[in-house]
């Protein structure tokens, strides 16, 4: 039997059945409402500072470029933004099968692809210029919350087909469900509230990506982990860092996030000026952490948002080589 979706705004969906198997037809439908909410301006997303833009003729944006302009740092913010950097990280994971020692899994994040045309082709070189087994992408692939997401998924392809890896990916708080069709036709594998299997010589890694957790809150670690063995090795996209202790409870080895820029833009040394997660510790806004038994790493992002700058906290693409214990 089909779950039932009837009920479900924004009907327009052809693929409405599909998802809410997918994803729970509850959580599908709550999401949905959001994203009509949203787009009609009856609901905001920011927190803290970030919630000046419930008052409408206040531009975030606008007023950080200006401030960038203002102390002539903005040439040299705005030219960061091409400046993508590879970085590496080895984890040691006890349960990883001796097939996957040495998986290189390449994370992006945050791309907001349509906040400049040349940032595309930008990270398309990046992602050839660095060899990998498989490819993820954290979520967040368009600039703003709720306008057209056409302009930003007519780039992707500049970045998949730099890619000959298969492509796994969940959606950010950026992004309405709308995009997974695309994205899915595009050739990436959408994991919405689910997971899949990677396999080398009869041995399985596990993937698993949950919804945005942040905005649309439609994220379900059981039914995520639901199929993979209790002593299979699973490697979580989560498009926030902030359900990290829940998410920890479920037995994941490791949790790939984004979501928070590393700041975007910071004071020298890296340290944030504002946090798009106001409650969320200073350890898990960039790079490695711990929570629990489960490792996690946040990426600062790979492209921007909201402004087409960044300062003293460069773009990444995030090359994640995983380890047995007796090969770390």
């Amino acid at each position: 039997m089909k779950p039932e979706t009837k009920a479900l705004p924004l009907a327009k969906l052809d693929n409405a059945d599909e998802l809410a198997a997918r994803m729970g037809a509850e959580l599908l439908r709550k999401r949905l409402e959001l994203q009509a909410q949203h787009e009609a301006r009856l609901t905001y997303q920011g927190e803290g500072i970030f919630k000046l833009e419930r008052i409408r003729h206040v531009s975030i944006d606008q007023l950080a470029e200006r401030m960038l302009k203002l102390s002539r740092l903005w040439q040299r913010a705005h030219r960061n933004i091409f400046d993508i950097h590879l970085v590496e990280q080895t984890w040691q994971l006890p349960q990883l099968p001796p097939a996957f020692d040495g998986f290189r899994l390449l994370q992006l994040s945050d791309l907001h692809l349509d906040i400049h045309p040349g940032l595309a082709p930008a990270i398309g070189r990046a992602v050839a210029n660095c060899p990998h087994d498989a490819m993820v992408i954290t979520g967040d692939y368009r600039k703003t919350t709720n306008t057209d997401h056409e302009p930003s998924m007519a780039l992707m392809p500049h970045i998949l087909q730099a890619s000959a890896a298969p492509c796994y990916g969940v959606l950010g708080n950026h992004d309405f469900i709308q995009k997974v069709d695309r994205l899915e036709h595009y050739g990436m594998h959408m994991l919405m509230n689910e997971s899949t299997a990677l396999e080398r010589s009869g041995q399985k890694l596990w993937l698993a990506g949950v919804d945005d957790p942040h905005f649309y809150q439609t994220h379900d670690f059981a039914a995520a982990r639901r199929g993979i063995p209790a002593n299979g090795c699973a490697v979580l996209l989560c498009h926030s860092p902030e359900p990290h202790a829940e998410a920890a409870s479920y037995g994941f080895a490791l949790m790939l996030s984004g979501h928070t820029h590393g700041g975007q833009i910071c004071l020298p040394g890296g340290r944030h000026l504002v946090s798009s997660c106001k409650s969320l510790p200073r350890r898990f806004i960039r790079g490695r952490w711990h929570s629990g038994g489960m490792q996690g790493y946040t990426s600062p992002g790979t492209g921007c948002s909201g402004v087409a700058a960044r300062l003293n906290c460069p773009p990444e693409i995030t090359l994640h080589v995983l380890r047995t214990e007796r090969n770390l």
